[in-house]
């Protein structure tokens, strides 16, 4: 029987990251269910698919610590390669630039984007070794077309693309393919807070939020044998926002 690929979703414990957990899983992926603090969120979706006879762990580690996400990924990497990498976590702490704290800039970046960094480069080499990968980061429309207030966010998950971009050449010949998802407007509880009904009819084309499914679903089929020739490339799933 084939070992199953190893999947590592950063911010799995959330909404949308509990939903590619979910997906991962339903292909087959063991699934490394990964919280900042919340270990608590992420073991009992670990439960939920051992429920649904699906393989998954959990563990939490701070990304935005390089010393501590290194010896986590470290001890994943002890069982064997990390083939799938969903770079979800992030964080927002909106203000105008004018009157943004540097704290709230620095904090947001440093879990956005060094987090990238910091959970991504360890498992390359490893990942290069087996001939096949698939890394997929998860950014937003605010770093397509900008939002009021999230300088710091847009900026952060921006330097994904640029990121991602680049590093779709350099793993390309290895069979390891680097690819963003853009996700607008989310049910959730990041949404409820933010927009209200009324707001998403007047934000959105498509007049709704979108699911976290439908962001898994996308996710799930970047990270297939089927999307092997998708490479370097920064996908919406916004509405028609832009």
């Amino acid at each position: 029987m084939n070992t199953p690929r190893r999947a590592l979703v950063t911010g799995g414990s959330g909404d949308i990251g509990g939903a590619i957990c979910r997906a991962l899983a339903a292909t087959g992926c063991h699934v490394v269910v990964h919280a900042n603090t919340g270990l608590e969120r992420a073991q009992a979706l670990v439960d939920e698919l051992h429920r649904a006879g699906q393989s998954a762990e959990a563990v939490a580690f701070d990304v935005a610590d390089a010393a501590a996400s290194r010896a986590a990924v470290e001890r994943l990497l002890d069982a064997g390669p990390i083939q799938v990498l969903v770079n979800n976590a992030g964080i927002h702490d909106d203000a105008p630039m004018a009157g943004m704290r540097e704290e709230q800039w620095h904090r947001v970046v440093d879990v956005g984007l060094h987090g990238f960094f910091h959970v991504t480069q360890p498992l390359l080499l490893p990942m290069a070794r087996t001939r096949w990968g698939r890394i997929v980061s998860v950014s937003s429309v605010a770093a397509v077309i900008g939002n009021r207030g999230q300088t710091n966010y847009a900026a952060a998950k921006a330097g994904l693309h640029g990121a991602s971009k680049s590093l779709a050449r350099e793993m390309a010949s290895r069979g390891i393919t680097v690819n963003v998802v853009a996700p607008g407007v989310i049910e959730g509880r990041m949404a409820a807070e933010a927009f209200p009904p009324e707001q998403i009819k007047q934000l959105v084309p498509a007049a709704r939020a979108g699911r976290p499914e439908e962001v898994a679903a996308l996710v799930a089929f970047l990270a297939s044998d089927a999307a092997g020739y998708i490479n370097g490339q920064v996908i919406g799933i916004n509405g028609g926002m832009g």
